[in-house]
């Protein structure tokens, strides 16, 4: 009989974690969504730039494009995996880093971090290993972008200041 009661505690546990996970991961994703629509500023280094979001796939996907970086525009997928919130990162170097995102306790802050890439090659600079999504408020906005070099050490860090223009 102990070893049911204690099978039993172990199955709710494992359950509530899971729920747990799941609408972290859908609190995460919803506020993703909340930033659909066009946003413009400034980088860290003074250059104007502008993100439009754009929820897409009937609701399963929500596609930022960041436009005035440098020759080329990016493209960022961010959608639910389970328990996880995945996005991939089209990057202008060519490679398409997947990072896992995590939401704050205050659900103020989206932080992603690196899972793996495809067409990492030698020739290229490196690829993005972190994105920190700050929203203070529904009308603004920071991205934190950190680029990993090929040396293994952090060589760019690109901050976005965003205000919501539609």
């Amino acid at each position: 009989m102990r070893s049911v009661r204690i099978a039993s505690i172990f199955f709710v546990v494992a359950i509530a974690t899971s729920a747990f996970a799941q609408s972290n991961t859908q609190a995460a994703f919803d506020k993703l969504k909340s930033l659909e629509g066009s946003w413009a500023g400034k980088t860290s280094d003074g250059r104007d730039v502008q993100v439009d979001f754009r929820v897409v796939s009937g609701g399963s996907a929500v596609m930022s494009e960041i436009h005035g970086q440098a020759e080329a525009n990016m493209i960022t997928m961010f959608h639910p995996d389970g328990d996880r919130l995945l996005m991939t990162h089209y990057c202008g170097t060519g490679n398409q880093p997947r990072m896992v995102g995590t939401l704050s306790p205050d659900g103020k802050t989206i932080s992603f971090n690196f899972l793996d890439a495809t067409n990492v090659r030698a020739s290229q600079p490196g690829h993005m290993q972190q994105l920190v999504l700050n929203l203070p408020d529904s009308n603004h906005q920071t991205e934190q972008w950190n680029f990993l070099g090929q040396d293994g050490k952090m060589e760019h860090h690109q901050t976005f200041d965003l205000q919501r223009v539609k």
